[in-house]
């Protein structure tokens, strides 16, 4: 019993990490999305469950603007964004997005069933697409088998040829090129939950 509750606090938690890689908008507070996020990582791993406590109150400190105009400089641009949050990017040759990497992570999609939702309007590779990806295979994983062995296998190869790949670079150039405290704590905490993440495959 005790598996289940952590394996499902590890598929809730992506999905809420996954949402904060989305534009910064005062929802997060009013949808609860930090306290979710510390309560369910309370039955995965204490230390997760303090950064992220740390991540909701770096949220309130920070000025709205300044956390729209850093999302704005690290992921966007408009040139030389330092931390554009796409696979193929940290994967692939040069800086040109949809390369092969992004094609491979489709077809991984593909196969696990995942459709994108109808308002997604990024690559597939983009890390709150890879993080959601994530979500569905933790999710299922933690089903009855056949599903659960399925979901087990696909995942390490997910985390062995994608995100597992370029989550440390990515996270990296967020914590280092990060002008508020919010994303320098949201680099380390995606850092340490994917290694965990990894660490089990």
């Amino acid at each position: 019993m005790a598996d289940d509750i952590q394996g499902a606090a590890r598929a809730d938690f992506c999905r809420f990490l996954a949402a904060c890689y989305y534009e910064p908008d005062p929802s997060f507070v009013e949808e609860g999305l930090f306290d979710s996020m510390a309560g369910v990582a309370s039955h995965v791993d204490g230390v997760l469950e303090e950064a992220s406590v740390r991540l909701g109150e770096a949220f309130a400190a920070d000025r709205p603007e300044d956390l729209l105009v850093d999302y704005t400089r690290l992921f966007l641009g408009p040139v030389d964004a330092p931390a554009r949050p796409y696979g193929c990017v940290w994967l692939g040759t040069g800086s040109t997005l949809m390369q092969d990497s992004t094609l491979a992570v489709l077809s991984l999609y593909e196969e696990a069933g995942f459709d994108l939702s109808e308002d997604f309007r990024d690559l597939p590779d983009h890390v709150a697409a890879e993080l959601e990806f994530l979500y569905l295979l933790l999710h299922r994983e933690n089903g009855p088998p056949p599903g659960a062995d399925e979901a087990r296998r696909l995942k390490a190869r997910f985390l062995d040829e994608h995100l597992g790949r370029w989550a440390d670079p990515f996270t990296e150039a967020v914590e280092t090129h990060a002008r508020t405290r919010f994303y320098r704590e949201l680099a380390v905490l995606t850092r340490r939950f994917l290694a965990a993440e990894t660490g089990r495959t």
